[in-house]
């Protein structure tokens, strides 16, 4: 029995430490089972209930809950297998009951120094748990200040581009807007570059601190994943509508990071994707949306060269590059419904899309674009351009 507590205890201890260590030391985007384990039993019962709210807004505010709570009940749990384990261990090393062992290992563990035993074999690892303890909470304390960090410089881009794209943002607003006034046309190209570098930002951090793709902004029409959809759908119908453009170098390259983000939360995430699809393939955008889009930049001024026919394949062939993994992406964090951004997990219900609406009411746009249904349907599997 003492020696099956030695291997138990020794076991946790050494388990506990690598999933610490792979969360919150190494830079390389790992994640322990262990932490996705919990986070998805925490997000489960939010999930449960936001699925049966009847408004997205009582959505947002149950799931606005999963992600912080997740990571508080990692930290708790990591200290509670550092003391079962070196309960084990003292309690194998000496013959101490499992209360004694528990108790002197958490005595040392969180440094309270009440219990503690004379006998040399044991002084050890008192002295490891001692040093456990605060090592482990120190990591912990200093982890929640990078996450936060990261959290906010990503909201903050969010929200700056609320006045270029409305809320949610779409595509096609952001070329609007910038059209109606003179002069911010030719600001796209630094958006554009503002993006990429606001990607491969996000692509560090969501894959080192994987519970950031669940965090949900501050206002429920924001999210980090719609505004990054919208942008690149914005350059897509640039790169389509007007292959002439003078900064066409700037827009491909600024989609291009996007895109590349994208796939690296979808490796994260383990969301499949293909990395070299065909430009023909099919999108789950129907050119009838499409058109929508391109009747409200023509009736606010946007100068096209191409006609709505012959920009959908070159569209396309951008848009796989992307879609599916957006799509997916979308319905595995609840994000906004917004146009073109895919289905979303609504059991027994429509979900009705939320097109900008800070502003006001454009005459000429099809109305049908603020109320089209998006029907829960099953994942589609990405796929990229060679464009």
């Amino acid at each position: 029995m003492r020696i099956l507590e030695l291997a138990v205890g020794a076991g946790i201890v050494a388990a506990t430490w690598l999933s610490l260590v792979a969360s919150l030391v190494m830079p390389r985007g790992l994640r322990s089972s262990y932490t996705r384990l919990v986070h998805g039993a925490v997000r489960w019962p939010f999930q449960f209930a936001a699925d049966r709210c009847h408004t997205y807004d009582a959505k947002d505010r149950a799931l606005a809950w999963a992600a912080p709570l997740g990571i508080l009940v990692t930290l708790i749990s990591w200290l509670a297998f550092f003391l079962a384990g070196f309960g084990l261990l003292l309690a194998g090393a000496s013959g101490l009951s499992l209360n004694g062992a528990f108790r002197e290992a958490g005595s040392s563990l969180f440094t309270l120094g009440f219990a503690s035993s004379a006998r040399d074999r044991l002084t050890f690892l008192d002295f490891a748990a001692a040093a456990t303890g605060p090592v482990a909470i120190a990591l912990q304390i200093g982890y929640l200040p990078a996450l936060y960090s990261a959290y906010s410089r990503r909201e903050a881009e969010v929200t700056l581009l609320q006045a270029r794209a409305g809320v949610p943002a779409w595509g096609p607003e952001i070329l609007s807007r910038h059209v109606q006034v003179v002069g911010l046309r030719e600001n796209l190209p630094d958006l554009y570059r503002g993006w990429e570098r606001w990607a491969a930002e996000i692509s560090e951090s969501h894959t080192n601190y994987p519970v950031l793709i669940h965090f949900r902004s501050p206002q429920p029409n924001r999210n980090w994943l719609i505004a990054l959809l919208a942008v690149m759908d914005a350059a897509a119908l640039e790169l389509a509508l007007n292959p002439s453009n003078r900064d066409a170098g700037a827009i491909r390259i600024g989609l291009r990071g996007g895109f590349t983000c994208l796939r690296d939360i979808a490796h994260m995430e383990r969301i499949p994707y293909d990395p070299d699809p065909d430009p023909d393939s099919d999108i789950q955008l129907s050119f009838e949306e499409f058109s929508q889009g391109i009747d409200m930049l023509r009736y606010g001024g946007y100068p096209t060269e191409r006609s709505p026919e012959e920009a959908w394949p070159h569209f396309r062939g951008w848009r796989v590059n992307y879609e599916a993994t957006a799509y997916a992406l979308a319905y595995r964090i609840d994000a906004v419904p917004a146009p073109w951004s895919g289905p979303r997990r609504t059991p027994g219900q429509l979900v009705r899309v939320r097109t900008p609406r800070d502003r006001q009411p454009t005459k000429g746009v099809p109305a049908e674009t603020s109320t089209t249904p998006v029907h829960k349907t099953p994942d589609q599997s990405p796929r990229e351009s060679r464009s």
